[in-house]
């Protein structure tokens, strides 16, 4: 019987103790400015002088640091000097507290260490700091995107079959708005294909086989961004093309080359590109030159009203040692989003080879609508 009401006062104790700490835990971070205006809310990041605040009566705020007099947070953060987000500069990682002018984080593991307020570069909370700043992260992981799809089947004295996939990859570290843009890798793969069966009408005797069409256009390019600011950028990519309606069986290129984005708002954003790259081009017939060439490209995204987006590519792609082997590819689509992660795709590809295999068209013109599905 004692031993029960042990157990039932430990148990009424560890009860009452409960609640206190998840209130102590869950309470809100006070931010006091200079003139002795105060919030509540919660720290969410600091960077180029200034704190991010979210308060529920203010919303997501940004104070300079010289106007906070005091701030202490709940939260755990690694607080990095001015300069490059890095583990060089890393001051430490633990609570922060901020008081008239200066910054102190410390932790149960380490001494506290002050240091001037006008010399943070980045406060980061912890998860974050250890995935996008000390590089915690597997290659597989962070990657965001879409996959689409189309179909259209016709059954009747025609019979016709076309089906259209495509998936979309992009992976950006770090993922964070705050931090620099470090590196940026892209993976895109499309695949078109179609059959189309006509029988020779009147019909013949004997029997003549049916006409066939065959549509086989597949593309995949894959392309990895390494920052030196966030407006300039040296590149690597490669792409691959196969497209049975201008007789090219295989088209090989790898290049390097540097980028620049001279438009980056929260609506749009513009990057052109210059590369040089080595080019193996295999047709159905003809010769299958080997060519050293020059990617000049573009890629531009813009969020229209209602979430529309809007994406368009372009690139001209001369051959130095084969100036007649040139060609050129335009792509532009339009994103409609229907339900949650499911949007309607509508897009358009113009490619242009200038020397393809004898008896072929040099364009190739699709428009595809089809279902696509956001992966993150």
């Amino acid at each position: 019987m004692r031993q029960l009401i042990t157990f039932i006062l430990l148990g009424g104790v560890s009860l009452v103790s409960m609640p206190r700490a998840l209130s102590q835990k869950s309470a809100p971070d006070v931010l006091i400015f200079t003139n002795g205006d105060q919030l509540t809310g919660h720290l969410e990041s600091a960077s180029g002088g200034s704190v991010v605040f979210k308060s529920d009566m203010a919303g997501e705020i940004t104070v300079p640091v010289d106007k906070v007099k005091e701030l202490r947070s709940a939260t755990t953060f690694a607080v990095l000097r001015k300069g490059p987000p890095s583990k060089a500069n890393l001051v430490g990682k633990g609570d922060v507290h901020i008081a008239d002018g200066n910054l102190t984080v410390s932790s149960s593991n380490q001494p506290p260490v002050t240091i001037a307020a006008k010399d943070l570069g980045f406060l980061v909370d912890t998860p974050t700091y250890d995935k996008q700043v000390d590089h915690r992260v597997k290659f597989t992981q962070g990657w965001t995107g879409a996959i689409t799809g189309g179909a259209t089947i016709v059954r009747s004295t025609d019979d016709a079959t076309s089906l259209t996939a495509g998936i979309s990859l992009a992976r950006t570290m770090p993922s964070v708005a705050f931090l620099p843009l470090r590196n940026r890798t892209t993976f895109n793969l499309i695949e078109t294909y179609g059959k189309s069966t006509s029988p020779v009408i009147p019909q013949t005797d004997p029997p003549s086989p049916p006409d066939v069409v065959k549509t086989d256009i597949f593309h995949a390019d894959a392309e990895r961004d390494q920052y030196f600011n966030p407006r300039f950028y040296a590149l690597a990519d490669t792409a691959f093309d196969h497209n049975f309606s201008q007789g090219l069986d295989l088209q090989q290129i790898y290049g390097v080359g540097i980028g620049w984005t001279p438009i980056q708002t929260a609506k749009q954003q513009l990057d052109l590109k210059a590369e040089i790259h080595y080019e193996k081009q295999k047709f159905q017939t003809g010769p299958n030159p080997n060519l050293i060439g020059t990617i000049f490209g573009e890629n531009y995204h813009r969020t229209l009203p209602h979430k529309l987006l809007f994406t368009e590519t372009g690139a001209f792609i001369p051959a130095w040692n084969h100036p007649s082997d040139y060609s050129a590819i335009v792509n532009g689509a339009l994103i409609l989003p229907v339900y949650k992660r499911l949007s309607t795709s509508l897009s358009a590809t113009d490619n242009y080879l200038n020397d393809p295999s004898p008896g072929f068209n040099k364009n190739s013109f699709q428009f595809v609508a089809g279902v696509t599905y956001a992966l993150r």
